[in-house]
């Protein structure tokens, strides 16, 4: 019991520390918190043995209609990049260089929560393919998609936000359903 009292305080004085002087600071999207100590426990959740595909991750929707995500409980968020068209489109596959006009809908893994949505703000994200404008996961995830397709992506920590920001925790997999709302040639 004595070492929990002494986690607690050195929490608490470590809170404290953190909310000093950084009234005089400017706020940035993701304000560094204080500092955790370091362990497995609190960096990896429990193994369930096995990792997601495209396939455990259940979507509804067609092109152009809002869609729904759901994650599943009984498995692990895949590591590497996973995409998945839903429904194809037509014309040429999108490349570096092309402009993209997009429509998605995020939900953060951990908590499978929706967390951001062109669809509800009716209007579509612009980007410019392969230019480094948006997270990694996008601009490899992107690749190939054809006007008027659908395309879950899963975006794993390392092409995402990694430590975190812009609202997601760190190590944070995200999953998107995207709609090519167009491809203009490059």
């Amino acid at each position: 019991m004595q070492n929990i009292g002494k986690i607690v305080v050195v929490a608490v004085a470590t809170l404290s520390l953190a909310a000093c002087g950084q009234e005089a600071k400017p706020q940035t999207a993701a304000p560094a918190g204080p500092a955790v100590p370091s362990s497995s426990a609190a960096q990896a959740p429990q193994s369930k043995g096995r990792e997601c595909t495209a396939d455990d991750v259940k979507t509804t929707g067609k092109f152009g209609e809002v869609p729904a995500i759901t994650i599943p409980d009984d498995c692990d968020p895949p590591k590497k990049l996973i995409t998945k068209d839903l429904s194809e489109g037509t014309g040429e596959p999108a490349k570096a260089g092309q402009t993209l006009k997009m429509n998605y809908l995020l939900v953060t893994w951990s908590d499978k929560q929706k967390l951001d949505s062109s669809f509800d703000r009716g209007k579509t994200f612009d980007l410019n393919l392969g230019a480094g404008e948006v997270i990694p996961g996008w601009d490899q995830g992107l690749t190939g998609i054809k006007q008027g397709g659908r395309r879950l992506l899963i975006i794993p920590p390392d092409l995402a936000y990694g430590q975190g920001g812009n609202g997601m925790k760190p190590n944070e997999t995200l999953v998107f359903v995207t709609d090519a709302v167009s491809v203009a040639a490059a």
